[in-house]
């Protein structure tokens, strides 16, 4: 990572959930940017540079990005809001939590939902999401990449060519805030129409900042449509002339863009699309934090989540307790090791499992020592639960 920056973070506990996740220094130095309007001509140029860097990062030429505060949640309204009138069919892909979350979405704003569900810690195949896309007329299938209650990754390159075989018209959204950055996503190479994201996992910016990549094909649909849009703060027609303007480097208002959270974002994309590390390297170099998490998690006798490593996403890990110890015989004993991990969260093994993540500089900047810690951390908190229980 770059040593620009004089700014050093005060010492704290190693944050390691699967999103927010740790930031770089420059980064949290970028977030205390002195105030700044937001029609400021310095400030529209790097909100025009961040949808820019944005489409970078998705291998995508002419997508649209709309960059709105909020949190990744509110990238499921826009698709709801947007591109699926009311008694529409969408298809949900379930492989978690998240998935639950989406189809609520959806049937909020009135599409009738249909799910293909996939058994924990598996994603759902293929040949499932043909026979669902022959048996009815669907505007959208929706896929989880990387859904954080499983740690289970899902092929959307795959999802992306059986819909466009089977289901030409069906468009391709892609539920990425668990993936962008730390899993590659070549968005017009694959035939992705949507991708939604957020500021505070692989793109390692605090949480705030609701990001939404829609492709050209997604924007005739959304511009056709024939009924009023069902939101109001998430309506394209609101968000559209800002993203034009700002991609001019000219400011325009709908609602008040979170500015210092704008900059940090601008500092982070400049560090994975400019920096010393390329995309491509930074993918890699997610894959070995993985492995190396994941292979002692199995020389430690534990065993992940998902059934199998083609399952497995390469930003977090997914872990069940061992026989005998329960979440209040880990989790603790890796806070008081300065390490913090998350619980559980799908519902079915909510108490049964914990989670690490390893996405951004975790990942990336081996300098750090991030993974080095985590794994001492796991090896000596688990050998005191089991000791405790002789």
């Amino acid at each position: 990572m770059s040593q620009e920056c004089e700014f050093v973070q005060e010492p704290h506990k190693l944050l390691v959930i699967p999103g927010p996740i740790e930031v770089t220094d420059e980064v949290l130095y970028a977030n205390a940017h002195p105030s700044m309007s937001h029609m400021s001509p310095d400030f529209a140029s790097v909100f025009g540079d961040c949808i820019r860097m944005t489409r970078q990062i998705l291998y995508s030429e002419d997508a649209q990005p709309f960059l709105i505060a909020g949190s990744g949640t509110l990238g499921w309204d826009q698709v709801s809001a947007n591109l699926v009138e009311p008694g529409e069919n969408a298809l949900v892909l379930h492989s978690g939590y998240f998935a639950d979350s989406f189809a609520d979405c959806l049937q909020t704003y009135g599409a009738n939902v249909d799910q293909v569900k996939a058994p924990i810690g598996d994603a759902v195949k293929e040949s499932d999401v043909e026979t669902a896309l022959k048996s009815k007329k669907y505007k959208v299938v929706t896929v989880t990449h990387v859904d954080t209650s499983t740690g289970v990754l899902s092929n959307i390159k795959g999802v992306a060519e059986v819909t466009r075989r089977v289901s030409p018209d069906t468009l391709v959204v892609v539920d990425g805030v668990c993936s962008v950055a730390s899993e590659e996503i070549r968005m017009d190479d694959w035939g992705i129409d949507i991708v939604i994201t957020a500021s505070q996992k692989g793109l390692g910016t605090p949480p705030g900042l609701s990001i939404l990549v829609a492709s050209q094909r997604a924007m005739k649909v959304f511009q056709n449509r024939k009924t009023p849009i069902t939101s109001y703060y998430a309506s394209w027609k609101k968000w559209l002339p800002i993203m034009h303007a700002y991609e001019k480097n000219s400011a325009a208002y709908f609602a008040t863009p979170p500015v210092n959270l704008i900059y940090a974002y601008h500092t982070s994309l400049r560090q994975i699309v400019q920096g010393p590390v390329s995309l491509e390297d930074r993918f890699k170099a997610h894959k070995n934090a993985s492995r190396r998490v994941k292979d002692v998690v199995a020389a430690l006798g534990l065993r992940c989540v998902p059934l199998s490593e083609d399952v497995s996403a390469n930003g977090m890990t997914a872990i069940y307790f061992p026989d005998g110890l329960a979440a209040s015989d880990i989790i603790p004993r890796l806070l008081k090791k300065d390490v913090v991990v998350a619980g559980g969260l799908h519902a079915s093994i909510k108490e049964k499992y914990f989670r690490i993540g390893h996405m951004g500089a975790t990942a990336v900047d081996i300098e750090r020592g991030d993974i080095d810690r985590v794994i001492v951390a796991l090896n000596e908190a688990l050998a005191e639960a089991k000791a405790s229980k002789a």
